[in-house]
């Protein structure tokens, strides 16, 4: 049976952050049933700094594919304790193949590679109570954090939903937010969590290093860092109706910045697409699906895509 939370949430309103109603906290009775869903990234992970760890012609990449898998098990485990009863899991770095399934619990759920209407949000539905980041970095306009961009690192120099600069785990929890689900939990550098906690409030965060630049950083180890996921995640699950969903207002005003001008220039043929400047386009959409389609279509569409 459905808890009572996930059908009070069609009713509320479209604020930009709304209280979520839900169940009383603390009780590990009343948090039977969760849902959760983790969307999972890697630049925020536990001591990676360069690409070196980060893709598969690193030679770390083998090493700190295993710190990340270990995360999201951290983040299921204590999911668990608390009473989730199904846990969906997103691979949302890269090639979107990093995690490695036979080290994950094998009862829970992972949506793996490219392309995703949802983009790293694949798989969330109103049925979730929860959302939980794991590995996030802060946005390409953030001057502070390990390896910051929003989307794309190489084509993409700003990202703006309704006039605000947003980083992934911004424009991922207006995602969730269509959906009527809060984020309640991130992991990853100290400007990440500070960022995410600026734009969504009162989320829970765990820091696993602290950013000295785009490519350096000091780390606690990884055995600590997964204590302080499970830690993390415990939290924010025993509280669930402190947290609010986070939703805009609409309708949506996505503005893309490419740091080249050929990609605005060419989306600009496309009939609900304006070219602001030479830089930037303008995507309005009714609703954060109708964005998140855009984003996944300007990031990947091109005539030499196979099959």
């Amino acid at each position: 049976m459905k808890r009572s939370v996930r059908s009070r949430r069609s009713a509320l309103p479209t604020l930009a952050l709304v209280p979520l109603l839900g169940v009383g906290a603390g009780s590990l009775e009343s948090q039977q049933g969760l849902r959760v869903y983790i969307s999972a990234d890697m630049e925020g992970v536990v001591g990676a700094v360069t690409a070196e760890q980060l893709g598969p012609s690193g030679f770390e990449y083998g090493r700190f594919r295993e710190f990340m898998t270990q995360e999201v098990v951290a983040a299921v485990e204590a999911a668990r304790e608390m009473g989730a009863t199904r846990i969906v899991v997103s691979d949302s770095h890269g090639n979107g193949q990093n995690l490695l399934l036979d080290r994950l619990p094998q009862d829970i759920e992972v949506v793996r590679s490219w392309p995703r209407p949802l983009m790293m949000m694949q798989g969330i539905d109103e049925d979730f109570d929860a959302a939980i980041f794991i590995g996030y970095h802060s946005s390409t306009t953030n001057p502070e954090g390990v390896r910051a961009h929003t989307i794309s690192s190489a084509n993409l120099a700003a990202v703006r939903l309704n006039g605000v600069e947003m980083p992934e785990a911004g424009i991922n929890a207006a995602i969730a937010g269509h959906f009527g689900v809060p984020v309640v939990m991130i992991s990853g550098d100290d400007a990440i969590v500070a960022e995410a906690g600026r734009i969504l409030g009162d989320v829970e965060g765990a820091v696993v290093k602290r950013s000295y630049g785009f490519h350096s950083a000091i780390t606690i180890m990884p055995e600590a860092a997964y204590r302080l996921i499970r830690e993390k995640v415990r939290a924010a699950l025993g509280r669930l109706d402190d947290f609010r969903v986070y939703r805009l207002e609409a309708p949506y005003r996505l503005d893309l910045t490419f740091k080249s001008y050929m990609p605005a220039e060419v989306l600009a043929y496309l009939p609900n697409v304006e070219r602001v400047d030479s830089h930037t386009v303008r995507f309005v959409g009714s609703d954060m699906v109708e964005i998140s389609r855009f984003i996944e279509f300007a990031m990947t569409y091109s005539a030499t895509l196979t099959p």
